[in-house]
């Protein structure tokens, strides 16, 4: 009898390349830093010290959580903490707008998440997960707030999707 493996979850393409380029940031801040402490001769180990902390707090603001989702969950992880939500079991979704617009999802255990839709837009394999995970959250009836944001970012998807064909066949 063959053991089936489980399917692999789906990530976000994108951060791979954001998480490298905080990593190139951040070293060269550190690089820069300790160029112009060296040639000022003001370079101490404790000053090369300093530098490497804040070169890791730049790194660490600028790394992007990292979004990934399975069959009726979806999880963004940060340098700290690793929050997961049931897709299937959702309670509520709301769009936050202004400086920087985000997502916040809530299911029936109380465990909650907020992500940036840009990702979602990026990555239909994501947007899938998750739109999967909402129909059985619909059918099962736990849904009760956020079906219209689902429905306007599900059709920015779209066409963004549409879009993306149309370009890459030439006809746009």
């Amino acid at each position: 009898m063959r053991r089936s493996t489980p399917p692999t979850p789906a990530g976000d393409r994108h951060w791979r390349g954001s998480a490298r380029l905080a990593a190139c940031c951040a070293l060269a801040f550190f690089t820069m830093t300790l160029l112009v402490d060296w040639d000022a001769r003001t370079l101490t180990p404790a000053r090369a010290l300093l530098w490497l902390a804040l070169s890791a707090a730049v790194f660490a603001v600028l790394l992007p959580p990292r979004v990934t989702a399975g069959p009726g969950w979806l999880a963004v992880s940060g340098p700290v903490h690793r929050r997961t939500v049931r897709t299937d079991a959702l309670v509520s979704v709301r769009q936050y707008e202004g400086a920087s617009s985000h997502l916040a999802l809530r299911d029936t255990d109380g465990h909650n998440l907020e992500l940036d839709p840009r990702v979602l837009v990026a990555d239909p394999l994501l947007w899938h997960e998750l739109d999967t995970g909402v129909r059985r959250s619909l059918e099962r009836g736990t849904l009760c707030q956020g079906t219209e944001v689902l429905r306007r970012l599900g059709h920015r998807i779209d066409d963004e999707t549409a879009l993306a064909v149309l370009r890459a066949s030439g006809l746009s």
